[in-house]
């Protein structure tokens, strides 16, 4: 599973919106999908995550309100519509895939920089 997200520049208290596609013939029914994201000094630290067959969400405490994971299967593309922006999201976001059966995460997108401006 290849994946790629594009992600940008936004300012306090505003929305972005970042895109997952993932490019693989296989299907996605048996992945857990999930954003992570890394602050500058800090370690990669979980964000989201939706089980593609089903459509079930889990987010973490610092996100939980603001973010929504959803996933579009016909475009095999998943999104994380960020809302209420605060300087502290400001972080490279990863996309990353696993099978339900894994354990960890092992498919990982190239990253991609927010930066939400005061």
């Amino acid at each position: 599973v290849q994946l790629q997200a594009l992600g940008g520049l936004v300012q306090a208290g505003g929305s972005l919106k970042l895109s997952c596609a993932a490019a693989s013939a296989r299907t996605l029914s048996y992945y857990l999908m999930g954003w992570f994201r890394q602050a500058p000094g800090k370690e990669r630290e979980f964000v989201a995550s939706i089980r593609w067959s089903l459509g079930s969400t889990d987010y973490a405490n610092a996100v939980q309100g603001r973010f929504t994971i959803s996933r579009d299967r016909a475009k095999n593309t998943m999104y994380l519509q960020m809302g209420s922006l605060k300087p502290d999201d400001t972080a490279v976001y990863y996309c990353a895939a696993r099978l339900l059966v894994a354990s960890e995460y092992n498919n990982w997108g190239q990253g991609t920089l927010v930066t939400v401006s005061s």
